[in-house]
């Protein structure tokens, strides 16, 4: 099995950039400058949502699936970095998984946002991305290959954006994760959800707000391991030891010390998952 990275981004309002755009009195706190934007741009747009490049990634969540080499089955999830780190090191770190692995890339919405956040927040924040943006140009052995297959075009198969190819590429057929993983029989979307995530950021819960995401991107793996039932990447009998073996990575997960959420989220699988 080829190596994949499932990913998923969690965002807040970039404060900073926002002072350094508009003429903010320093007696405005960061929550009054995030508050005074969003309004602004609700009368305007009918949605507080800020433009992607104004969103600060806060978390990056993963899964690692991959065989060692000695013909090992691994998988890991986990959120980059330590909650104390900035912005940079969470996005640097999420490119050097694609410098050290070359991965399938995998998300739900991948495209529509999560990737052009990290386009924008990686340029704002002197991030180097080679492997990612690697077009067939330079001298690798490999890079006549990119230029067929690379994780930029949507006709390239390198970044999968689940979301995007079940819709056909078309924004009204869009499904939301948390729905369509739970008519699968997967656990959906737990503690809270993308609209929370601000408020959480401000009271000092980033831990809950990396459970979360971490939530998010072991669903967002599951219905991958659907797509390739349904596309003939598995046989039915691969599926369900597939499932089998990450349910059994959670269970050790549960026992962690901060492997609580899993045991919540082990309790939301169907029978007919």
């Amino acid at each position: 099995m080829a190596t994949v990275l499932v990913f998923d981004i969690e965002t807040i309002p970039d404060v900073v950039g926002l002072r350094r755009l508009e003429d903010f009195p320093d007696s405005m706190t960061d929550s009054q400058v995030a508050a005074k934007v969003m309004t602004d741009r609700a009368e305007k747009t009918g949605s507080e949502f800020l433009p992607l490049y104004l969103q600060k990634i806060c978390a990056i969540s993963c899964v690692i699936r991959r065989t060692t080499k000695d013909g090992s089955p691994q998988i890991k999830v986990g959120t980059l970095g330590n909650p104390e780190d900035g912005e940079k090191v969470l996005i640097q770190s999420f490119f050097d998984l694609i410098e050290k692995y070359t991965p399938q890339l995998v998300s739900w919405n991948g495209s529509g946002f999560d990737l052009p956040v990290l386009h924008c927040r990686a340029l704002v924040n002197h991030v180097q991305a080679p492997r990612y943006w690697e077009m067939g140009e330079s001298q690798e052995n490999d890079s006549r290959e990119f230029k067929w297959n690379n994780y930029i075009s949507r006709y390239h198969m390198r970044h999968l954006d689940l979301m995007d190819l079940l819709a056909k590429f078309n924004g009204r057929a869009s499904a939301p994760l948390d729905g369509l993983a739970k008519l699968c029989g997967f656990p959906g979307k737990l503690g809270m959800d993308g609209s929370q995530v601000w408020p959480a950021y401000q009271e000092g819960k980033i831990n809950d707000i990396r459970r979360y995401c971490e939530t998010d991107v072991v669903n967002t793996y599951l219905m991958y391991c659907r797509f390739q039932l349904m596309r003939g990447g598995f046989s039915l009998d691969e599926y369900q030891e597939e499932i089998v073996f990450v349910k059994t990575y959670l269970e050790k997960e549960a026992k962690e010390p901060n492997g609580a959420q899993w045991h919540e989220y082990l309790a939301g699988f169907s029978p007919d998952a």
